[in-house]
């Protein structure tokens, strides 16, 4: 288990999770990296577009490696999309707690 201070957009606190500490490091880098580049190409202030930009940036790339992922494996699109579901939901409401 592993815990990581974030602070970013004008926000700060700490989370933990089953990933170790190292791994959140890294994607806690990624989102900055991502929110720096946003920042800087549009020129937006607001740290809740700039927000939301991140996370739509940052899931524009999810899904494009995952549609290269399963052209080059079929068998990975029998990956039981509930559980994926699952899981995705009980990290958003862990961090609806901690906010």
């Amino acid at each position: 288990m592993g815990t990581l201070q974030i602070e970013a957009l004008g926000t700060s606190f700490t989370i933990q999770a089953k990933e170790d500490s190292e791994y959140l490091k890294e994607l806690l880098e990624h989102y900055q990296n991502t929110v720096k580049k946003i920042e800087k190409t549009t020129g937006l202030k607001e740290n809740l577009k700039i927000s939301i930009l991140a996370g739509i940036f940052i899931a524009d790339e999810y899904l494009k490696e995952h549609e290269k992922l399963l052209k080059t494996n079929p068998d990975l699109a029998k990956v039981d999309m509930n559980k994926v579901e699952e899981m995705t939901l009980g990290m958003i409401n862990s961090l609806d707690k901690i906010l």
